[in-house]
């Protein structure tokens, strides 16, 4: 059992940068995946990027090279910078964590969200 909370999001012009934040209820280390998805209104929700307790990130191909992962590892928070922003970058952002404290597979958490909006 894990809890997200999500912080960060707000307004800002294309071309500009925001670091969101993730902070959970547990160890990052005790987490298998940490992660950002968005939902942009009318769409599915899309992963974004994560990283591994590794320390291995992924990105989708839409944010590589603009969007960096980072950890505080004693704070267990997760970052999400977010560079040259584009209007299509506007979505609700989601915090997720996959733990598989009680499945092999995984059980993935999610965070209430934060909304970032980027106007042209």
């Amino acid at each position: 059992q894990v809890q997200l909370v999500e912080s960060g999001g707000g307004l800002v012009q294309a071309g500009g940068s925001l670091r969101l934040s993730c902070a959970a209820s547990r160890r990052i280390f005790s987490i298998n995946a940490m992660g950002w998805y968005r939902q942009a209104p009318g769409k599915q929700r899309e992963l974004v990027a994560y990283i591994t307790s590794s320390g291995l990130p992924n990105y989708a191909d839409s944010v590589k090279g603009r969007f960096a992962l980072s950890r505080d590892i004693a704070e267990n928070i997760l970052y999400l910078q977010m560079n040259s922003l584009k209007p299509e970058d506007t979505a609700v952002y989601y915090c997720s964590a996959t733990l598989t404290d009680s499945s092999p597979t995984g059980y993935t958490y999610w965070g209430q969200g934060t909304q970032v909006t980027v106007s042209s």
